[in-house]
């Protein structure tokens, strides 16, 4: 439009000053005004020249006001949409009441916490008072950081916004103003508007701003407050542990000190024990839901046992070595509960009371009737005497009640182990250990009467507890190996197919009883679990867990204990986890009857696949929780396919035949397979070889290239069908029409033989002394062709005899010549 503009200006000049180009006559002015521009030309060029200048300066200062007024509108824009998103984000972004709300729960909690410890702390601190409110200020202190770390989120989203306006409102292109007075009126009406629309925005910005930091500092005091505390409580735990002997209380004939009202105490551990239980269940779900996973897993192997057993009549009534599947459910709780409650890092004493608890009933209806009348009232004694010993341990407060209900208690406890030791009835026992651990309880509980008596309290409650508590856990360990072992041992004498070492257990060599393994495991977790309850035992495992835990470099490498620990724990539980799923998913119960072949295939087809995705899974998390670098890997993958390109081709070609085995599935566990001339059952196929039960009862162990590349022949592809073929012999003065009818009805009794496709009987030959009758029939599976030849043969022999008609055999006539003498 300016360059339009520009050329209409040039030819209206043209038409002043030369007019002659545009008209064909002159003028007598227009010859003057040409001569004197013929005599005096400078001028007109100057003119010109003036004139273009003064165009280029018109359409420069036009460009820029164009451009100023572009910019400006893109402010404009840019003002308005940052003021609707900062409306939006301030109705549904700045919650400031939910913080609020949770700061005074928070100051409630820790009150509750605080309780018996920095307020009414009255004459002594307890361990588990101290370990219980470190624990709620622990956990609170998280909470107060995540709350303070969501409000530092809102504060930068407002301050972003807010500092987004304040520079947009700053632009100088919004102070240039138009050189018309009407644009200017209209540019100034516009910016009262979006000064209009922008302002409330931008002072309800500034309150939240401000607002929100209020409650960041609040939180930041409580966060403060809340780490003093833990400071604190850890500088009395550490005093205590390292003062175990020292004199807590008088002695308990003495005049007592003041302490508070029994039932008050009794309230107040009531709210803090729960208070504990729900935020470290809050903290550890995922935990919980694994641990209801696995019960779920162990229900259904072991219901799968006690259903196989039940389908083949092994039960048996005196459930000597099945009482692993007598109540499957309750065995697969009572398993995992007692196996992995160590996934809990220091649990509150209620929780791991309660776990205690259901495994103990657990226990209790396993093995009811099972042992001794006099052996379980023993442990029902047990039971009550850990229940009642560890409802002291819930109180975390001292009081003479306590001290004086401890006493009786353990006097209690110390007379019923003497008199069950004195019984000496340890041939009834099926577990000689738990003598021991009735022996280890004796002793505490004497140790615990004296401390109690002479004022060390804490002590005394805490080998009060453990005396009771090491009989449970020891009992509960001791049958949970047991039941461990006999699901073992049933799952090695029902599967029959699978390769049994995939257990990593001899259980020919080991038999009924456990490997030391499990023992030497069994005694470890109890005495972590006996060391918990000890103040002495965080100060010492503390620094064999920082140990773990601290990074370490190894050339450009980081690397920590924990993580090595961890790579190789979930590479071998992988490992581990894949061979008992090839375990369980390789016998013939698993896989259908021996004529449903469809559903036999559906189930086999994957196993291999299965092991490939477990072990890729494991491997990437295995190198994951290592914190494995990838380039790292790329550089041994490398290595790798160098040393193969040298010398793994076997190895390599072995692994890609079971992979394309596993895809095209030309064979499958199960499968009735001939293999250049050898015939059996496919047992497994693995990684780099497969293994074929030879009929004669050998393990042929064939490399997948050398399966891949053999003849294979695969009966139970074709449906598990083989023609069978009887070629008998008859005398040549034989009825052939009777015989064949014969041959015909005994095939219509026999149920092995399929009638579709139809039995034949056809006559093959003229023998030298016999007409040959050739049978073709087929059955119904390949493993019946034998059993049903050899019975055909016994029925057709019958027949015969009793029909008069003779099989022939070979005979010779043998002549005598008698010589002359």
């Amino acid at each position: 439009m300016k360059f339009t503009l520009l050329l209409l200006k040039a030819f209206i000049l043209s038409l002043i000053f030369f007019p002659s180009l545009c008209i064909g006559q002159k003028t007598a002015a227009q010859k003057e005004q040409t001569d004197s521009l013929k005599t005096n030309p400078n001028g007109f060029l100057v003119r010109m020249q003036n004139f273009a200048k003064q165009s280029a300066k018109e359409s420069i200062a036009d460009f820029e006001a164009d451009k100023v007024v572009m910019v400006q509108l893109k402010v404009i824009n840019d003002i308005r949409l940052t003021s609707q998103d900062a409306k939006g984000y301030l109705k549904t972004g700045v919650d400031t009441i939910t913080p609020k709300v949770k700061l005074e729960v928070l100051k409630a909690d820790y009150k509750t916490a605080s309780d018996g410890v920095f307020i009414n702390a009255g004459t002594t601190q307890t361990y588990r008072n101290l370990a219980s409110t470190k624990r709620i200020i622990r956990e609170l202190l998280l909470d107060a950081k995540k709350i303070k770390s969501a409000l530092e989120v809102k504060q930068k989203a407002l301050s972003g916004f807010h500092y987004r306006i304040d520079s947009l409102s700053t632009a100088p292109e919004l102070f240039v103003f138009p050189k018309d007075s009407i644009s200017v009126v209209d540019y100034l009406r516009t910016l009262g508007a979006v000064a209009y629309e922008t302002a409330p925005v931008d002072s309800t910005l500034k309150k939240a701003n401000l607002h929100v930091q209020k409650l960041i500092n609040t939180y930041n005091i409580a966060i403060s407050q809340l780490q003093n505390s833990i400071e604190q409580v850890e500088h009395y735990e550490q005093n205590m542990a390292f003062s175990t002997l020292d004199r807590e209380l008088p002695n308990i004939w003495q005049a007592q000190l003041h302490f508070r009202p029994f039932l008050e105490i009794v309230q107040f551990s009531t709210i803090k024990n729960l208070l504990t239980l729900k935020f470290y269940l809050l903290n550890n779900i995922g935990k919980l839901a694994l641990i209801v996973l696995l019960i779920i897993t162990s229900f259904i192997y072991l219901n799968s046992l006690k259903k196989m057993y039940q389908s083949k009549g092994l039960l048996n009534k005196e459930l000597d070595g099945q009482l692993a599947i007598r109540y499957p459910a309750l065995s697969a709780v009572l398993i995992v509960l007692s196996l992995f409650q160590f996934l809990f890092i220091s649990p509150p004493f209620i929780l791991s009371f309660l776990i205690w608890i259901i495994c103990s009933i657990c226990l209790t209806i396993v093995f009811r009737n099972f042992i001794t009348s006099y052996w379980m009232k023993v442990w029902l004694l047990m039971m009550v005497l850990f229940i009642f010993a560890s409802a002291g341990n819930i109180l975390l407060q001292a009081s003479r009640v306590e001290r004086w209900y401890m006493l009786a208690l353990a006097i209690a406890g110390t007379l019923a182990g003497v008199i069950i030791l004195n019984q000496k009835r340890y041939l009834e026992l099926r577990e000689k250990w738990i003598s021991y651990s009735i022996a280890i309880m004796i002793g505490f509980e004497i140790v615990s009467i004296i401390l109690n008596v002479y004022g060390r309290f804490n002590l005394s409650k805490t080998l009060f507890l453990v005396g009771f508590l090491n009989v449970v856990i020891a009992i509960l360990f001791l049958w949970v190996v047991r039941l461990i072992n006999e699901g073992l041992l049933l799952a090695f004498d029902i599967y029959t197919v699978q390769d049994r070492k995939l257990f990593y257990l001899n259980f020919g060599k080991v038999g009924n009883r456990a490997p030391v393994l499990l023992y030497i495991l069994l005694v470890l977790g109890w005495i972590v679990l006996m060391g918990h309850n000890f103040p002495l035992f965080e100060f010492f495992s503390k620094p064999f867990l920082t140990f773990l835990s601290s990074e370490r470099t190894l050339g450009n490498y980081n690397f920590s204990i924990n993580g090595v620990i961890l790579f190789f724990g979930i590479m071998t539980a992988s490992v581990i986890i894949s061979k008992i799923v090839s375990f369980f998913a390789s016998d013939d119960h698993l896989v259908g009857s021996k004529d449903d072949n469809t559903q036999k295939r559906g189930l086999g087809s994957w196993v291999l696949l299965m092991r490939i995705s477990i072990l890729s899974i494991g491997l990437f998390l295995a190198l994951a929780a290592a914190g494995i670098p990838m380039d790292r890997i790329t550089i041994i993958i490398g290595a790798l396919g160098v040393g193969i390109g040298f010398g793994l081709q076997t190895l390599v070609n072995n692994l890609v035949s079971g992979l394309i085995i596993a895809f095209e599935k030309p064979v499958n566990v199960g499968d009735i397979v001939d293999v250049d001339g050898q015939g059996g059952t496919m047992k497994s196929i693995g990684f780099r070889s497969s293994v074929i039960t030879t009929w004669e009862g050998g393990d042929l162990v064939m490399p997948n290239g050398d399966l891949l590349n053999s003849h294979l022949m695969n009966w139970t592809l074709a449906g598990s069908r083989k023609r069978m073929s009887l070629v008998i012999g008859v005398a040549y003065d034989t009825d052939l029409q009777k015989c064949k009818e014969i041959i015909g009805n005994i095939i219509e009794t026999e149920e092995r033989i399929l009638k579709n496709p139809k039995p034949v009987v056809l006559f093959e030959q003229f023998n030298s002394n016999s007409i040959d009758l050739k049978i073709l029939l087929w059955t119904r599976h390949l493993r019946e062709n034998n059993s049903t030849k050899s019975d055909l043969i016994v029925a057709i022999n019958e027949a015969f005899k009793k029909n008069g008609i003779k099989i022939p055999f070979n005979q010779q006539e043998i002549y005598l010549h008698k010589l002359d003498e």
